[in-house]
């Protein structure tokens, strides 16, 4: 079936071009080229964390995002690009265009159903059943670089690091998120005396330990590194692939406080409702869901702003306010990456991809249905809970469900959740020359069906790198699902995925399979829903609001027995009708 095979892209791998440019003469107003014997494109991969599809300037958002509003003039935007819930899993898929099961993250590994713990898939970390695309980037002469959140092993679960697999330089932490002011980890170390007591969280600097300076922003040292990579093998004649991974806006909530103070009465004045509303509004303006998109209904699991104390409003105002910041400084941060590229003479060789991984954290540690009291006790014993300490380093806060939910605008769910608020997720590609003002789809907003599968895949593509299938090294791996985007990008293609090429999902029981405009969604109980399968058009429909498999049923029928297949023939485990994994966080 086409839809789990990978579809091998036309493009032959490249040789070495050397054509040296050894004058690196500037004349005034000029930029300052670098000395390039290869002619392949740079790669730029900027991974936004936990950031919902109604939460950046070009999608429509009142954040502000000058920098990524101006990279999206240029190229395409994507409204219909899936992720996974969480963000390791989706990492997962982004290295290697494998499905998460084949690549070892058929589970969330801050959260693991216990049947499934040690099963071929459910490692909770990448393994070596697949070939990332920095090992072949690697290989193929690339400089290889990965600066923030890793996530994909290397901590005591298991794994490894960056540099084993093939990133030759690396900067960051290995874990999931920390705080944004210091070397303090984000969560306890679940054992009674890690209870009790704030945890420091482990960085690398090119797999050495690092002393993480104190009072310097998450993104201005994860920026400023990859700079300094960059500057480092300017002139060493190779392309390079920058992994630049932010840790915002995950929680801890903390935002730069001169960003700050310019939300804080907006969402004061706004509250849960106004701004779901105002984010379904302009998506719909933008052209980013459908003109027929109907609002979506109340979430049983969000809070009623008028029901808050003013205290409480203000406090909720304040944590959004931060959040806010956090997306802002991403975006000054991309920004400062973008005019190094420019001054270097790179910028036009660059392929720029921007994507986050997820949608907005609705974890919130007092809710009764998406709660963890353990870690709650654990914030109120090691950190400030009031007014004044919201987005410094002795706070930690997340946005909760209601602002998660309110900052995906006519989407429902959010993190954690398969629902379009979960998994539908902000995408843009500028391929190189992009910025020269030629781009023939410069400015475009597309809802062709993508997977995060295909980015790695167009990758490959643009690098000119065959991928090997089955067989790397000696070892056997899971060949690819992911498509390459170029046919769509260069204007030969108009389509990136049929209705033949399918995708199928699962993680924590829930499940589901995206052919054409078309969702088959099953949700279990334990997560708030019915354990039944139901269908939807995304396009026409994406809040999931009006079923159609009483409409529809064959569709259904075919879409179910797909996943069905591919479920047996990937063995994932069946999960208990009423298991939470937010409780099972905690244990």
């Amino acid at each position: 079936m086409r839809g789990s095979k990978f579809l091998a892209s036309t493009v032959i791998a490249l040789g070495l071009i050397t054509s040296v440019n050894t004058s690196a003469e500037k004349k005034e107003g000029e930029v300052t080229k670098s000395v390039k014997e290869d002619t392949r494109p740079n790669v730029l991969l900027l991974i936004g964390d936990d950031t919902a599809f109604g939460d950046l300037g070009m999608y429509g958002s009142e954040v502000q995002t000058p920098n990524m509003d101006k990279l999206s003039k240029a190229g395409v935007r994507f409204s219909n690009f899936h992720a996974s819930p969480v963000c390791s899993v989706t990492r997962s898929m982004l290295i290697t265009g494998a499905n998460n099961i084949e690549a070892g993250l058929a589970t969330f590994d801050y959260s693991i159903y216990p049947p499934s713990e040690g099963k071929p898939g459910y490692e909770g970390y990448l393994t070596k059943n697949t070939v990332a695309i920095s090992e072949l980037l690697n290989d193929a002469g690339y400089n290889v670089y990965k600066s923030g959140k890793w996530h994909l092993g290397g901590e005591a679960r298991g794994g490894e690091g960056p540099l084993g697999w093939g990133f030759t330089k690396e900067f960051g932490i290995l874990s999931g998120g920390s705080n944004h002011w210091n070397n303090l980890s984000m969560t306890p170390e679940l054992t009674e005396a890690g209870l009790k007591e704030r945890r420091i969280e482990p960085w690398t600097l090119n797999g050495k330990p690092y002393d993480r300076p104190s009072g310097i922003f998450s993104g201005e040292l994860y920026t400023n590194q990859m700079l300094e990579f960059m500057q480092e093998d300017e002139e060493s004649g190779k392309p390079w692939f920058a992994w630049m991974a932010f840790t915002t806006a995950h929680f801890p909530v903390q935002g730069p406080p001169e960003l700050v103070d310019k939300y804080y009465k907006l969402y004061l004045d706004l509250g849960f409702k106004g701004l779901k509303k105002a984010r379904y509004e302009s998506l719909k303006s933008h052209g980013l869901i459908s003109h027929s998109a109907t609002e979506p209904p109340e979430n049983k699991l969000t809070k009623v702003w008028d029901d808050l104390p003013q205290s409480e409003k203000e406090y909720q105002a304040k944590v959004m306010a931060n959040y806010s910041a956090m997306i802002e400084d991403q975006d000054n941060r991309i920004g400062d990456i973008i005019r190094y590229l420019k001054s270097s003479g790179q910028l036009d060789n660059t392929l720029i991809v921007y994507l986050t991984d997820n949608g907005p954290e609705g974890l919130e540690p007092t809710n009764p249905s998406t709660g963890n009291a353990v870690f709650q006790k654990w914030i109120e014993d090691n950190f400030s809970t009031d007014f004044d300490s919201v987005g410094t380093a002795d706070s930690i806060n997340t946005i909760g469900t209601s602002w998660a939910n309110a900052a995906t605008g006519g989407l429902q769910w959010w993190k954690w959740f398969i629902g379009e608020g979960g998994v539908r997720v902000p995408m843009m590609i500028l391929p190189p020359g992009a910025l020269n003002g030629e781009y023939q789809r410069a400015n475009e907003i597309s809802n062709a069906v993508v997977s995060v599968k295909d980015l790695p895949m167009t990758i490959l593509d643009y690098a000119g790198i065959s991928h090997p299938g089955t067989e790397y090294k000696g070892r056997t791996v899971a060949e690819p699902s992911g498509m390459s985007i170029r046919p769509f990008l260069e204007g030969n293609s108009d389509i990136i995925r049929t209705e033949d090429d399918w995708y199928a999902f699962e993680l924590f029981g829930n499940a589901f399979v995206i052919s054409g405009n078309y969702k088959a969604i099953k949700v279990r109980e334990g997560m708030f829903n019915d354990g039944k399968w139901h269908l939807y058009n995304t396009i026409d429909d994406p809040s999931e609001s009006h079923p159609l498999e009483q409409k529809d049923p064959a569709r259904l029928k075919k879409m179910v027995a797909i996943y069905d297949a591919y479920a047996e023939e990937h063995n994932i485990i069946p999960v208990d009708e009423d298991w939470s994994p937010f409780a099972a966080a905690s244990e």
